[in-house]
């Protein structure tokens, strides 16, 4: 197999998955090392993977650190290297590993490494200013790379020390730092380290940072290495903010478009335009990342300033005078000479031709001229649209009239013309006028045989229209639907309704007008509430048949020969649906919705007792007890809230406050409720809330709380608080049971 081919395939591997960076790394060293005699495309393979590797996000920088040792003899014969494609990847290998290097120094001491790491360094230095534009670029990133690391970072925290640091001597803590996780600056050097000298290095990165700015300050032919240069110092300007003024202050100096004054060629526009772009995009990041920097109003007048030199420079509508308007018309109220306006000549249209006019001759106004394209080519309708619309915006707003006038004044003319015969007809004769019959030769029996015999038949010989009479048209009548088809198709009326329902807004907050009762007009504001009550009242009304007193309603598990029972059942459990999916906000819809439900039970209890008095009357049979859906629905619904329910939501409280009619059966699930320790509070508060504005269910609430004192441990203190005030005896008939019990248990163990 080709060696590179087993190159990619291990570079794909580890492109996947970092973790086997460690692994491919010393195994691919000895192909593509300084002494493995490697082919050019190898040592490019060998120095791409190596920018590759120690760029990658995807391996942790702990875990290059121990690798990045390994490789700075390659990368050393790299950069001796003829082939300026080996040298850029081992000057971007080299950006990437320095950081890792300059760490494990201050920790480890390790000085041959060191030693490897700075001829790296100084080879790289002393091409950054004579080397191709391409390297150049790659040099900036290693210098920026440098500054990074060589210059004191953030403000450290004295009390947290570094993992990697030694312990400080005696109780000096002027060399414990806390540098952030993947921040590697200065502060990380001691001051006594026998390798890494602070001042030196500092002096150092002061000194490359002076030659970047010199590079932004110098020649700008080159705009790619200027525009890199500004980029590498727009990373440096947040995290380094001991030099952030220095390079604020230097950019701020820096003029993009200094080459204006040069021959304003076609390079030189897109090296100003590159250039200026990069230094507004780099000051305008400034101002966001730190609103309160003191350069900010600097700043400000500067990108103000650029931005009138750049509109002063490429604008070049205002280098020449603009050319005088001219009068539309051809009339210039300041001219002296006195201008006759043109009058616009009229294009004569010809008469229509005599007899049947079709529609193409009516819109012809030219005969001569002829249609640009056949329209009936066109199959799609789109396709003939997007042409028409230009060609008709093109057309003069004159002409345009003149001719939808003219064909106005055709239209009306025939409007007005005497109706012509249809093809085939011959025209009635006039009484006054004689008959006219020119001279012929008689026909013989086999001439008018033949001519009967290619006569159409007499169905198809048209009348006059104008004596024809008009038939009223009438649509055949829809074939009947069947109850599964009624149901599908109210099942999916019900589903578009709820989903304009959803789509309408959230009221606010409770209308301050009162709202009218039950015989308010439902959709008289077309808003969610009126459209909620109108889903209400076709579940509960619509199988009703209220205005009919002899039909008597069925059960709710009953089926309705109407087909209309299934869907006020779809109804409910769409408006059940709809209610639980936000229930805490829609609240208010479902006690309505069980306000119409309770109504609706009541219209249909009082029919049908009338029916059965009327029955019994007249057969002697017992009158019938009608049962409604609300209970039914109103159980349905509070188990659903309940299991959602926290001990803190008093929206409860509302629901079983506001719901027309309760039962024992409904409070009842509030001792449910309360086998929830944390909801204990809630159910005995909604209890002592009824029991105190809802008279009619005082004993139901006070059996209930009796009942949960008695059966629920954790709701006796809570409970016994208010039966103290309801219902005194059945706690001390508690207490006596308890004496007799603690008596009876006494007298066991004495025996």
């Amino acid at each position: 197999m080709n060696p590179l081919g087993q190159l990619e395939s291990a570079r794909s591997l580890a492109l996947g998955d970092g973790r086997y960076y460690p692994t491919i790394i010393p195994g691919v060293l000895p192909i593509i090392g300084p002494n493995a005699n490697a082919s050019l495309d190898t040592r490019r393979w060998g120095a791409d993977f190596l920018a590759e590797t120690f760029a990658s996000p995807t391996w942790p920088s702990d875990a290059k650190e121990p690798s990045c040792l390994t490789v700075l003899p390659t990368l050393r014969a790299y950069l001796d290297d003829n082939d300026t494609g080996v040298i850029k990847s081992a000057v971007q290998a080299a950006a990437s590993i320095y950081p890792l290097v300059y760490r494990h120094t201050i920790s480890s001491h390790d000085s041959p490494n060191w030693q490897h790491m700075l001829a790296i360094k100084s080879n790289i230095l002393r091409r950054m200013d004579t080397a191709p534009p391409g390297v150049r670029v790659c040099c900036v990133k290693f210098v920026q790379q440098v500054v990074l690391v060589q210059t004191p970072g953030q403000i450290a925290d004295p009390r947290v020390r570094s993992p990697r640091l030694p312990p400080p001597a005696g109780n000096d803590l002027s060399s414990v730092q806390r540098p952030e996780q993947n921040d590697i600056s200065l502060a990380l050097v001691p001051r006594d380290h026998n390798l890494l000298s602070h001042s030196q290095l500092e002096a150092e990165a002061s000194g490359l940072l002076d030659r970047l700015l010199d590079i932004v300050h110098g020649d700008h032919s080159d705009a790619l290495l200027v525009t890199a240069t500004l980029n590498a110092l727009g990373m440096l300007i947040p995290r380094r903010p001991t030099i952030a003024s220095k390079i604020i202050g230097s950019i701020l100096n820096f003029n993009a478009l200094k080459l204006a004054n040069s021959p304003m060629t076609p390079k030189n526009k897109v090296i100003m335009k590159s250039m200026e772009r990069t230094t507004r995009a780099l000051l305008v990041n400034v101002m966001k990342r730190n609103p309160d920097n003191p350069f900010n109003t600097r700043i400000h007048q500067y990108l103000e300033r650029m931005h009138h030199t750049r509109v002063d420079v490429f604008d070049e509508s205002k280098r020449k005078r603009p050319a005088p308007v001219e009068q539309a018309d051809g009339m210039d109220p300041s001219k002296r000479q006195r201008v006759v306006p043109i009058v616009p000549i009229t294009q004569n249209v010809p008469p229509l031709p005599p007899g049947p006019v079709s529609y193409r001759e009516l819109f012809t106004l030219d005969p001569n001229g002829g249609p640009a394209f056949d329209v009936q080519a066109f199959q799609d309708p789109e396709q003939l649209l997007s042409i028409l619309v230009p060609v008709l915006q093109s057309i003069d707003a004159t002409k345009l009239g003149d001719a939808i006038n003219a064909v106005r004044a055709r239209y009306l003319a025939l409007q007005k013309a005497p109706p012509q015969p249809a093809p085939g007809v011959s025209a009635p004769l006039n009484d006054e006028e004689e008959e006219y019959e020119p001279d012929f030769e008689p026909e013989d029996n086999e001439q008018i045989v033949n001519q009967l015999d290619s006569a159409p038949p007499e169905d198809m010989i048209p009348d006059r229209v104008t004596n024809a009479p008009l038939v009223p048209y009438k649509l055949p009548q829809a074939p009947p639907l069947t109850k599964e088809e009624v149901q599908k198709y109210g099942d999916g009326t019900i589903r578009r309704v709820f989903g304009m329902l959803s789509s309408l807004e959230e009221p606010s907050s409770r209308s301050k007008a009162p709202k009218r009762g039950f015989n308010r007009l439902a959709a008289s504001s077309y808003d969610r509430d009126s459209w909620v009550t109108i889903l209400a009242r076709l579940a509960t009304r619509a199988s009703a048949g209220l205005d009919d007193p002899d039909e008597n309603t069925k059960s709710e598990s009953g089926n309705g020969e109407k087909g209309n029972f299934a869907i006020s059942e779809s109804i409910r459990n769409a408006l059940h649906n709809y209610v639980m999916y936000d229930w805490k906000k829609r609240i208010d819809i479902g006690i309505s919705w069980l306000n119409e439900e309770w109504y609706n039970d009541r219209v249909q209890s009082n029919i049908m007792n009338k029916g059965s008095k009327f029955a019994a009357n007249g057969n002697g049979s017992s009158p019938s007890v009608y049962k409604g859906n609300y209970r039914r629905c109103a159980l349905r619904l509070l188990n659903a809230i309940i299991a959602f329910a926290e001990g803190t939501d008093k929206v409860l409280l509302r629901f079983m406050s506001e719901i027309p009619e309760l039962d024992r059966e409904i409070l009842m699930r509030m001792k449910k409720m309360a086998e929830d320790p944390e909801r204990i509070d809630l159910a005995i508060m909604v209890l002592q809330y009824l029991y105190m504005f809802r008279p009619p269910v005082r004993e139901i609430c006070v059996d209930v709380l009796v009942d949960m004192w008695q059966t629920n441990e954790r709701a006796k203190p809570a409970a016994s608080k208010i039966l103290k005030r309801w219902k005194p005896e059945v706690l001390s008939q508690g207490n006596a049971v308890k004496m007799e019990t603690a008596n009876g248990s006494l007298e066991v163990k004495a025996i």
